[in-house]
């Protein structure tokens, strides 16, 4: 088993470790571009959902960004990270939105929630760490309803060659040096290039999609391609 395959199957933990300083380090490390990534993405959902499901919650800057828009009037946010969770409760609770924005432990694989239980399903830099790509959005296209549209937010990989050689630079030399610094977890800011090298984007990452069952699936790139917002419908 490769490294970052190990890492995949131990996804919680790794989260967990950096739970504390993953804001600090998210906004930092990306120079807020993240959020901008993160209101685009969310513009993305047609109108307002009544029940919403938010898959890789983490600390719940998605969530709370689908309130913020009036995308969403509930939401359930799951994730892997016991702690991830319990910084994003604290996050929920400030803002007074205990009421409509639900946080539960859950596996994207293996969710508990009955057959077309949401009207929408967001996730944010979630899909590339699934252990079972297939299995997620298998997952995924389970508990939606028909009619009901997905939109995900993910990493990719700039085309151009010079943004591809800085990218990489930073990537692989400045970012698991800042994580290591402030998070005293060099592992976790090392596993993130390469969580994000060998996964798939673009047309590829669609054909999955369609694979188990989604239809309408396009996608738009951030930022150089840094980034790629992908949406899909159940129908």
């Amino acid at each position: 088993m490769d490294k970052v395959k190990e890492r995949k199957n131990n996804i919680g933990s790794l989260f967990d470790n950096i739970a504390k300083h993953y804001d600090l380090l998210n906004h930092l490390l990306s120079l807020n571009i993240d959020k901008i990534w993160r209101r685009k993405a969310i513009k993305n959902l047609s109108t307002t959902k009544e029940n919403l499901l938010d898959i890789a919650t983490g600390t719940c800057d998605f969530a709370l960004e689908k309130i913020k828009q009036d995308k969403a009037k509930n939401i359930t946010g799951i994730d892997l990270s016991k702690e991830m969770l319990a910084v994003g409760k604290q996050k929920v609770e400030k803002a007074n939105l205990s009421s409509r924005i639900t946080l539960q432990q859950e596996d994207c694989t293996n969710l508990s929630f009955p057959d077309e239980s949401f009207d929408a399903l967001t996730c944010a830099f979630g899909v590339r760490n699934f252990n079972n790509l297939d299995k997620g959005l298998e997952e995924m296209f389970r508990v939606l309803k028909p009619k009901s549209e997905i939109v995900i937010l993910e990493f990719s990989y700039p085309k151009n060659v010079i943004i591809r050689f800085f990218y990489n630079f930073y990537f692989t030399c400045i970012l698991p040096l800042i994580g290591k610094l402030i998070s005293k977890d060099k592992s976790a800011y090392t596993y993130l290039p390469k969580s994000v090298k060998g996964f798939i984007w673009g047309e590829a990452f669609l054909s999955h999609l369609t694979k188990v069952g989604f239809s309408n699936t396009e996608y738009k790139t951030l930022t150089f391609g840094i980034a790629t917002i992908y949406k899909a419908v159940k129908e």
